[in-house]
């Protein structure tokens, strides 16, 4: 009668009970940096002044791992890029799920993180899945992603500054803003550029002060104005374009 009960307790035995070291229980986990991201690099967290961004808790969060908190500027986008460019792909994948409900899109969020987290992303190699939880070589897997994230930002400048144009403003010059807020409003066919405005002054490091017809002056960044004609091109501004007489 108890050689069927050995049998069975033999059957539940860890074959590699030896091969185990004892641990000690405590009440804190000894792997709770194993979720965290590895940064590479400046470790610093970049994101917007949302109000669940700037608070004690976070900050205190921050001060704990020795995270430099760095925020954006308001209305200048471009410094929080990190942050908004996972935003901008889940709205674009939430766009083509909701449908006309667009009220139930909180239904939807599961659904949507889930495909942006295992879709692959040229920019890492990988995929967000991939590099969060593969825990097999997971550290040459984030210095792979870093690399090739590089490597991407690189390819991407140099797309960028071949596209860029030269712009020489001078004191005098009409010009146009471009103004970033009227996008919250703005249609398809409702222009963002307002003025025009006269170049009072140029400065270093494309500091251009405008003033305004009623004799008020204020500074703009230089990559937001763009020249404002009303009658013939200046052969010096644009030396490379050819004009032609209308048709009468």
């Amino acid at each position: 009668m108890d050689l069927p009960i050995m049998v069975a307790k033999l059957g539940l035995e860890n074959p590699h009970q030896d091969e185990l070291e004892n641990k000690e229980i405590t009440e804190t986990f000894p792997l709770e940096t194993l979720g965290m991201i590895a940064f590479r690099g400046d470790s610093s967290t970049p994101c917007d002044r949302g109000t669940h961004f700037c608070n004690d808790q976070f900050a205190k969060v921050m001060l704990k791992y020795e995270i430099s908190h760095r925020l954006s500027t308001a209305y200048h986008p471009q410094p929080s890029r990190q942050v908004e460019v996972s935003n901008q792909s889940l709205k674009r994948i939430l766009e083509r799920t909701v449908g006309e409900n667009s009220a139930s899109w909180s239904n939807k969020l599961d659904d949507a993180l889930w495909a942006f987290r295992t879709a692959f992303k040229t920019r890492i190699g990988c995929t967000p899945y991939k590099l969060k939880f593969q825990l097999n070589e997971l550290n040459e897997l984030r210095d792979q992603a870093y690399e090739n994230s590089l490597i991407y930002e690189e390819k991407t400048k140099k797309i960028h500054d071949s596209k860029i144009k030269d712009r020489i403003l001078n004191a005098g010059d009409r010009v146009l803003l471009f103004n970033s807020r009227l996008k919250i409003f703005s249609r398809k066919l409702k222009s963002r550029w307002t003025g025009p405005f006269t170049v009072a002054h140029v400065f270093p490091y494309e500091t251009i002060k405008l003033s305004q017809a009623d004799g008020s002056n204020f500074k703009v960044n230089g990559h937001k104005l763009k020249h404002y004609f009303r009658g013939d091109i200046p052969k010096l501004v644009v030396p490379d374009l050819q004009t032609f007489p209308m048709d009468k």
